[in-house]
């Protein structure tokens, strides 16, 4: 029985090892694909130089803490500020620097819609803490937005941001009409105030110097 129950224990370990072999020259076979295709980014092959990593595998990394940041939150808001800043400022920058003028009505859409969803999680922030894997549909929604792929920015835009902002357009003049006069008011109140408080210093240093006479 002791003999049997060694072959068998052989003969699983052998079917393990087979398997793994298996396992192991198909995840190559997958690496050696990845690669070929990361070979067509010049800037994978330089930090590949720079660390001495094969460029899949860094790649492969960088996914894994993406994913890691998304979906556990550390510091998923920043990334996704930083994603939805970065990318479409130095496009926007590269369309002003063009003659392309469609570029530029792209980015515009871009920077519209962002600023319209931003001010509504401004005001239901407190809600969207709650929402599970907030910051991964986000970042989607940002992706999905900016790239020219996708162009969701300008299909918000054509299917109901548009008209929404010009039906309200007069609402929204006047509101930022009040919210200017208002602020040119507190300028100029905080300014006679910190005039009459120069003025004041002034005043007392005076007197301290003629006391010192």
């Amino acid at each position: 029985k002791f003999e049997v129950l060694l072959f068998e224990s052989k003969l699983t370990l052998r079917e393990l090892s087979t398997k793994m072999d298996k396992v192991v020259d198909t995840v190559k076979a997958k690496l050696s694909v990845l690669r070929n295709k990361l070979d067509q980014i010049p800037v994978l092959q330089q930090a590949e130089d720079a660390v001495k990593v094969p460029k899949e595998y860094l790649v492969l990394g960088g996914l894994v803490m993406f994913v890691l940041l998304i979906f556990f939150g550390i510091g998923a808001g920043s990334l996704c500020n930083i994603v939805g800043f970065v990318y479409p400022a130095f496009k926007t920058f590269e369309a002003i620097e063009s003659q392309n003028r469609a570029e530029d009505t792209q980015w515009l859409i871009y920077w519209v819609v962002y600023a319209f969803f931003s001010i509504m999680e401004a005001f239901i922030d407190f809600l969207l803490y709650w929402i599970p894997f907030f910051y991964a549909f986000k970042l989607a929604f940002l992706l999905w937005a900016m790239l020219p792929q996708t162009k969701g920015a300008k299909f918000l835009y054509d299917s109901f941001l548009k008209d929404f902002l010009k039906k309200n357009e007069s609402k929204i003049d006047a509101v930022l009409a009040d919210a200017k006069k208002s602020a040119d008011s507190i300028v100029a109140e905080a300014a006679a105030v910190g005039g009459d408080a120069v003025a004041a210093a002034v005043d007392m240093a005076k007197g301290e110097q003629k006391k010192d006479k």
